[in-house]
């Protein structure tokens, strides 16, 4: 995130939303359970279980079966109006809950809800993003959004701080296959190769030369060929054919990865990458994972969220020792998640209320376990950056 009061505010909340089977950390064995799970901050209803109650130990979020869910997004952040989560079904409806002041549940109203409901008018969704206080979805190849709007993150010609409680459709975008949220701006992969962009450019963040914002998709200027697109809270990322890492924006920690730490409204080449398989973009930090499941780590570093072993920023990409096997990362305000090849997930950096999920609150400078291996995770988890937590 950015150095404003805002988002320092934002620096607790960690929702993982991790595909799987739910048990205790570090149990012999976890036991199977049809339900997406969670645990943690229930302020707003995020966990989904039908109460607001804070939960220590997993529980089930109503009515949410794991092999019923395709995709899951979370965001929020320190106004517990803010927390919630969306579910991409297998049927191709979108499910939400949890905060909703500013009608990122895209069910009509700004209700929060602490029970799932279904979000208005959408069916055939291949994929769904949350943004801070905002949502997308992605069907037959156009972008559809909902929520706040202040910075023209609805891409949809408006700019307003009336929110949209109902999907509306982003401007002059076609053939997306690819779509990721920063805190108040998204970025768009087409299928073609090119990136598109619009919100908030405070930081350059959309990647356009300039630092206006834009209330309809813009193409960022000289990239090509691009095959994945990832943001954090003011920065973002593309991964090339040719294995090339792109960043652009805020760069206070050196989250561009190319050795300044300098802000830059158009690509820079990330430093010191090759054979790179996904990107990450986090709140101030950036991973990438490599063909052969090892993760490189750059950006900001001060409770250990690198997993380098040190709190020390890093302005170019750094090892995280001994993780290998990675198949998915998630980032949440000043702590990591990942899933590895043996199903076990693993998390490391602050753990100020229990977020790693190794059964302690005592932060890890390197990975520790949350899921033993054979849990049944196998898909990307996802983070809300406010201590909640969920397992599916």
């Amino acid at each position: 995130m950015t150095h404003s009061s805002f988002v320092r505010a934002a620096a607790a909340l960690a929702a993982v939303l991790a595909l799987g089977v739910a048990g205790p950390a570090n149990a012999a064995s976890a036991p199977s359970d049809p339900w997406v799970r969670a645990w943690g901050l229930n302020s707003a209803g995020q966990l989904g279980n039908g109460t607001t109650l804070d939960q220590q130990t997993p529980s089930s979020v109503r009515g949410i079966r794991r092999d019923d869910v395709r995709q899951l997004a979370a965001n929020g952040g320190s106004g517990e109006n803010q927390n919630f989560a969306v579910a991409l079904l297998r049927d191709g409806t979108v499910k939400s809950w949890g905060g909703n002041g500013n009608g990122q549940l895209g069910d009509g109203t700004t209700t929060n809800r602490s029970v799932a409901v279904t979000v208005a008018g959408l069916s055939g969704v291949a994929e769904v993003g949350a943004g801070l206080n905002f949502a997308t979805a992605v069907r037959g190849g156009r972008v559809w959004a909902w929520g706040a709007n202040g910075a023209g993150q609805l891409g949809n010609g408006a700019t307003s701080d009336t929110a949209a409680t109902l999907p509306v459709p982003v401007q002059s975008l076609n053939k997306v296959k690819d779509i990721a949220l920063g805190c108040f701006h998204t970025v768009a992969l087409r299928e073609d190769g090119t990136v598109w962009s619009w919100g908030r450019n405070s930081e350059g963040q959309l990647g356009t030369g300039s630092l206006d914002n834009k209330n309809t998709p813009q193409r960022v200027p000289g990239l090509t060929d691009v095959v994945a697109v990832s943001a954090g809270c003011y920065h973002s990322l593309a991964l090339t054919a040719d294995g090339t890492v792109k960043a652009w924006g805020q760069n206070t920690k050196g989250q561009l990865g190319n050795d300044s730490t300098d802000q830059s409204p158009s690509p820079v080449d990330v430093k010191l990458l090759d054979e790179v398989r996904a990107v990450y973009g986090g709140w101030l930090e950036s991973f990438a994972v490599l063909a052969d499941g090892g993760v490189r780590a750059w950006g900001w570093n001060a409770d250990g969220q690198l997993g380098d072993g040190s709190t020390a920023d890093r302005a170019t990409p750094v090892p995280v020792p001994g993780l290998t096997g990675v198949q998915a990362l998630s980032l949440g305000w000043r702590h990591t998640v990942a899933v590895l090849d043996d199903q076990s997930v693993v998390a490391w950096g602050d753990n100020t209320v229990g977020q790693l999920g190794d059964g302690t609150t005592t932060a890890s400078l390197t990975p520790v376990t949350a899921l033993p291996p054979g849990s049944g995770t196998t898909r990307a988890p996802a983070v809300i950056p406010w201590r909640t937590n969920f397992a599916y």
